[in-house]
């Protein structure tokens, strides 16, 4: 029944059990069906559930892969921590998991927490202040040098053998940040991977018992790997090289943030005897669309030779719009995106992406105009205020080293306890009566809310913080409070899914959930309204009818003085874009942009001439737009 559905390639992958596979998926060419379809033909054939392990890159598409496997298996939905079936999960919550369980042997505390981006970010603000860089590069920028370093194996001393002044000042900063992310008990994202590749490289115990208990191993997104991740999977599959990876070197868009295509297309390098299935037929799109990007991606050279098919309809022409300016563009996409509407597509399956952020200022102003809803992806949940604010109680009262959440929940709502007080308590200098008292209070809070983790299920826990920090008083005063309160209530029912493991485990898994959240991970559903997003925010995403902007040189394909960036992927990220769409695509572009506060002539960008002029129509300029009264 599970093989149901599937063309050939789909079934010689499926049925593929022993030894290396490499499944290259196009677009669209039901890459998640055929992972899933394969666990279940594994199991049919005799493997225990326990016995398996997927990994991926996103909750959003371990939660889809652990339905659809419940479903077959006839089990239901399989929670993120279920034991009934197989494991599947993300590169980063896999590390947690398992620095959890062997936190002995990988030398960390068995109740760390994982600091999130933001966490890092501030913590490296507050060290470049203190080494006197603070005005020479952003924390930010630090970060994902600590971070890309780190999932390379680098070292701090590494970089300070660098007599470079940018390497010398990451080097000093790394070391001061890992000293203080140490001292308060805590991991950041990319410790949790490298920590794992040192606990398995070195533990050959830890090694062989993980060997033993995960038999088939499947790594989702191979494309996207870095080298930690990599050696994770290496380490993983041992002996037995029952490992299947999946993955398109075509939407390898993230080597800024450390993904090596070398890892895909050396599988086979890697691992000796690999079968490969090629899955090229796209089900998502038109012929027209297909048509395009095959052209599109078939000037890159660094790939496998595949070329995508589908059995869909030809479809409509793919729209060419040219506008005198940024506004032109901008209004004109509105007013297609409104008569869409009109023609019966909802909202929420039209997206407009974009190659850097500053794009999106025009494209809001004309979608008010317009009255078109619309919603800017990439503010998630976890990040919002609020939400923060009520984790940093419960984060704090779970670990009463993390000065970056004991500053945090002691600032909101506000106690009088300023900046002076908490460093001096921090230093251990002794404080004056009225402020030892304030301390003394928020620390008594503090511990209650401690026991109620300790004793809550997680949900009940959560719900006490809100009300015994404070919080809930505090936005409970005005409309735009209950706004947020609603948020944090979010969060409540959010944790209720947590409730069946014993406290403090809910809250423990709680905590690293909401850390581990990627941008598409949001905890809403989908709102009725046309998603701006990035062309990067939109990989794995789809939608009836998809706006592609700013097609002109230097933007798209992005050419920055000094950027390295490979011109290959440029084209790989405007593939991505292309093969979101399903029935409508447009692609869009302005005779001049103001960027930066300049206005700059364009040129089209190259990559409308490796488009078949056959498979476009051009859109006429807007006649006439709106007057704006800027207040």
């Amino acid at each position: 029944m599970h093989l149901e559905g599937l063309n050939e390639a789909q079934k010689q992958a499926v049925m593929h059990s022993e030894g290396p596979l490499l499944i290259v998926a196009g677009a669209g060419a039901g890459k998640t069906k055929t992972i899933t379809h394969r666990i279940v033909q594994l199991i049919s054939a005799g493997a225990t559930p326990q016995a398996i392990l997927a990994v991926t890159f996103t909750n959003k598409a371990a939660g889809e892969m652990r339905e659809r496997v419940g479903n077959l298996l006839g089990m239901g939905e399989l929670g993120a921590y279920s034991t009934r079936g197989p494991l599947i999960t993300t590169f980063h919550s896999l590390g947690a998991r398992l620095l959890r369980e062997f936190s002995e042997e990988a030398g960390v505390p068995p109740a760390f927490a994982v600091w999130d981006r933001d966490d890092s970010s501030r913590a490296l603000k507050k060290i470049l202040k203190e080494i006197g860089y603070e005005d020479r590069f952003p924390p930010r920028q630090i970060l994902s040098a600590i971070s890309r370093a780190k999932g390379d194996g680098e070292t701090p001393d590494d970089y300070l053998a660098d007599h470079s002044a940018y390497k010398q000042t990451v080097g000093e900063a790394w070391k001061a940040y890992d000293a203080m992310r140490e001292k308060e008990g805590a991991l950041d994202f990319t410790d949790l991977l490298s920590r794992t590749v040192q606990l398995l490289a070195g533990r050959t115990d830890v090694r062989e018992k993980l060997q033993a208990r995960w038999q088939y191993l499947t790594i989702d997104e191979y494309q996207d790997t870095n080298r930690a991740q990599f050696d994770i999977a290496r380490l993983l599959a041992g002996e037995r090289k029952n490992i299947c990876a999946v993955g398109d070197m075509d939407q390898c868009i993230y080597s800024w943030n450390g993904a090596d295509i070398g890892n895909l297309m050396s599988f086979e390098r890697q691992f000796p005897g690999t079968r490969i299935v090629l899955l090229e037929e796209n089900y998502r799109s038109t012929q027209t669309i297909i048509t395009a990007a095959n052209g599109v991606i078939s000037k890159n050279k660094n790939r496998y030779d595949k070329r995508l098919s589908t059995q869909n309809p030809t479809g409509e022409a793919i729209t060419l719009f040219a506008g005198e300016t940024e506004r032109d563009e901008a209004f004109y996409i509105a007013r297609e995106a409104r008569a869409l509407l009109g023609s019966g597509v909802t909202p929420s399956e039209i997206a407009v992406l974009f190659r850097q952020n500053f794009q999106s200022r025009s494209l809001e102003e004309a979608f008010i105009a317009e009255g078109v809803p619309y919603r800017v992806l990439g503010v998630r949940f976890f990040d919002r205020a609020e939400v923060k604010d009520v984790l940093a109680y419960i984060r704090s009262a779970r670990n009463p080293a993390s000065s970056v959440d004991f500053s945090r929940a002691a600032a909101t709502p506000s106690r009088g306890i300023g900046a002076t007080t908490l460093e001096k308590f921090f230093a251990g200098t002794p404080l004056a009566a009225v402020a030892q008292k304030k301390i003394d209070a928020f620390r008594s809070i503090l511990a209650r809310i401690r026991n109620a983790t300790e004793t809550m299920p997680a949900s009940q826990a959560v719900h006490f913080a809100l009300k015994e920090s404070g919080l809930e008083a505090m936005l409970n005063t005005d409309d735009e409070g209950k706004e947020r309160l609603g948020n944090v209530f979010e969060l409540v029912a959010h944790a209720t899914r947590f409730d069946a493991l014993p406290p403090p485990d809910g809250i423990a898994q709680l905590l690293e959930d909401a850390a581990l959240m990627g941008e598409q991970d949001a905890l809403e559903k989908r709102e009725e309204a046309v998603s701006l997003m990035t062309v990067h925010a939109s990989k794995g995403l789809e939608f009836d009818a998809v706006f592609v902007t700013g097609l002109e040189h230097g933007l798209f394909p992005q050419e920055r003085e000094g950027d390295d960036r490979d011109t290959e992927e440029e084209r790989r990220l405007f593939y991505v874009a292309l093969t979101r769409a399903r029935k409508h695509l447009y692609l869009t572009l302005a005779g001049s942009r103001l960027k930066y506060g300049t206005r700059e002539r364009t040129i089209p960008s190259a990559f409308l001439e490796d488009i078949d002029q056959r498979l476009l129509s051009f859109a006429e300029p807007q006649e006439r737009l709106p007057t704006i009264q800027l207040l």
